[in-house]
């Protein structure tokens, strides 16, 4: 007997038009996707194909034509359920690094020993212990980030969308927040959508990847990922299978991104 697969996600037909000055531009156009209870999906796709525009119409932010539906009720807008971390870092000015992720914590009256415990240990995963007390205008670009995703992990929301988060950190920081991020994925499995670039990134943190077309975006290919999460980093991007993933999805990202380069050179 197969197991029940609970559907946590449903977006079903979305789209979406921006106004500009040379008239309405179509980002999205019927867009379907389905993520279920505890997957952890990246959407990977050609520059300006809609990706960061899907993932702001799940999370709440964007209205759209269609539906986006949570365990099963359409969405009115942002929620606790799910948590987002934005390209830029939005934090607080005004609040410390401490005080930025202590935020959401406060908002949900957790006991302060809970929260200091939660924000300790998140302070030491990305790496600015000793930083606690600094305000957001005297951190590094990377390091405004890294506390960008400690605010949103520490309220521990039941579905995480992820919006290049790891695109401003120097590339050793870069994988050990790919490392926490997979090691809370394996321990909570949480539902997770991922917007990247990064090919390798989106094969080595995910169990499935899908692919969007040049705009107006839709989701063209999808690709199983099934590896073997419990090796080491170093054997596991050198692997065989992994390789093999990852060069079957960059040749349909590439083949999407030729198709977009096609379409702006049109007249």
């Amino acid at each position: 007997m197969r197991p029940k697969v609970d559907i946590k996600i449903d977006i079903r037909g979305v789209s979406k038009t921006y106004a500009s000055e040379r008239g309405p531009v179509l980002a999205l156009r019927g867009t379907d996707l389905t993520v279920n209870e505890g997957e952890f999906v990246s959407i990977v796709g050609p520059s300006g194909c809609g990706k960061s525009t899907l993932l702001y119409v799940v999370g709440g932010f964007l209205e759209a034509d269609g539906q986006v539906i949570i365990d099963g009720a359409p969405i009115t807008g942002p929620g606790t359920d799910r948590g987002i971390v934005f390209q830029e870092y939005a934090l607080f000015p005004w609040l410390t690094v401490h005080d930025n992720i202590a935020y959401g914590l406060e908002r949900q009256r957790l006991p302060a020993i809970e929260s200091e415990k939660i924000i300790d240990r998140l302070i030491g995963v990305i790496g600015l212990a000793g930083f606690e007390n600094r305000f957001p205008r005297e951190l590094s670009g990377g390091m405004k980030q890294r506390v960008a995703i400690a605010r949103t992990l520490a309220c521990d929301p039941a579905i995480l969308l992820l919006d290049e988060p790891f695109g401003a950190l120097d590339a050793q920081t870069r994988e050990i927040m790919q490392d926490e991020l997979l090691r809370i994925w394996l321990e909570t499995r949480k539902t997770v959508l991922l917007v990247t670039h990064d090919v390798t990134e989106a094969v080595f943190l995910s169990n499935r990847i899908c692919v969007m077309s040049a705009r107006p975006g839709q989701i063209i290919e999808e690709f199983a990922v099934a590896l073997d999460r419990e090796r080491p980093r170093e054997e596991l991007v050198l692997s065989e299978d992994f390789n093999t993933i990852r060069n079957e999805v960059w040749l349909s990202v590439r083949r999407q991104a030729l198709a977009a380069g096609q379409q702006n050179a049109e007249p």
